[in-house]
């Protein structure tokens, strides 16, 4: 870096040059911004997951304007750990665009070379599988590679369950049809309601219950090919309409919910249903 200050106008013109070159500034330790200088990737990561949740909720709620907006922050997140990767010797920002497009072209046989792929579900199977050739290779020879290694612990918790799952299907550890896993469910929500109308409540085995039955739901989830963080995402929505519903009749009289009875609340709830 330079030992003069910054300015607007020095930065490059084009568009990714000037992002990466306003990174490197924000972190330069003469010229840059405290809170830019002090921070980690540790601490830069739950803002990355963040961002990501941001780009979710602007495709949810179609409105690109917000997408265009939320996909920038997101590749700021990208583009601040590859500066402080630069810094510490590691790799650069060209390096991890570099490894990504190899990754596509190599993930890619039937675009980029001779390979036959004639359905999208047929892709995703040869895609599991050369992901699976890849972490195999990775492995020493004296410590194969497990069927669950390399599912990012970070992940949240409904989704790294169903992937998981998705894991051990792969080497056949998995039901066929979906009756058995509603089953399942239903035995998980017994143990769940065991445990409930225990006269004591253990809060340990009460969350390891409610823990198998969120797991058996993802499970169901996995195998009706439904994602279960956009389904969640979609009923939380719909909760927030309905319930904002509430709110808006009831100030209709003057009163919050907190003034109202369930009945009363219950009975907008209902209303709700058949309006948004």
């Amino acid at each position: 870096m330079s030992t003069e200050r910054p300015t607007a106008a020095a930065l490059p013109a084009e568009p990714l040059s000037r992002l990466l070159a306003i990174m490197a500034w924000l972190r330069d330790r003469r010229h840059g911004c405290p809170w830019d200088i002090e921070q980690t990737f540790r601490t830069i990561a739950p803002y990355t997951i963040e961002e990501a949740y941001e780009v979710a909720d602007a495709i949810e709620r179609d409105d690109l304007p917000a997408l265009k907006e939320e996909l920038g922050d997101l590749l700021l997140q990208v583009v601040y750990h590859a500066q402080m990767a630069h810094e510490a010797g590691a790799f650069t920002f060209d390096d991890v665009a570099a490894a990504i497009g190899d990754k596509m072209v190599d993930r890619h046989p039937h675009v980029f070379g001779d390979a036959e792929v004639a359905t999208a579900h047929e892709q995703t199977a040869a895609w599991e599988a050369r992901k699976a050739a890849e972490r195999a290779a990775k492995g020493a020879p004296a410590a194969p590679v497990g069927t669950l290694d390399g599912v990012a612990r970070a992940l949240p918790a409904l989704l790294r369950a169903e992937k998981l799952q998705k894991r051990a299907a792969r080497v056949g550890f998995d039901w066929k049809a979906t009756g058995p896993v509603i089953d399942k469910i239903e035995e998980e929500l017994g143990e769940l309601r065991r445990e409930l109308e225990a006269e004591t409540i253990d809060e340990a085995r009460l969350t390891d219950e409610l823990g198998d039955v969120l797991f058996a739901i993802a499970n169901l989830a996995r195998h009706t090919r439904i994602d279960p963080e956009a389904a969640l995402r979609a009923t939380n929505a719909k909760f927030e309409r309905r319930f904002r519903h509430i709110e808006r009749r009831l100030a209709e009289t003057g009163r919050t919910p907190a003034e109202a009875t369930l009945e009363e609340m219950e009975a907008f709830w209902q209303e709700a249903k058949t309006r948004v």
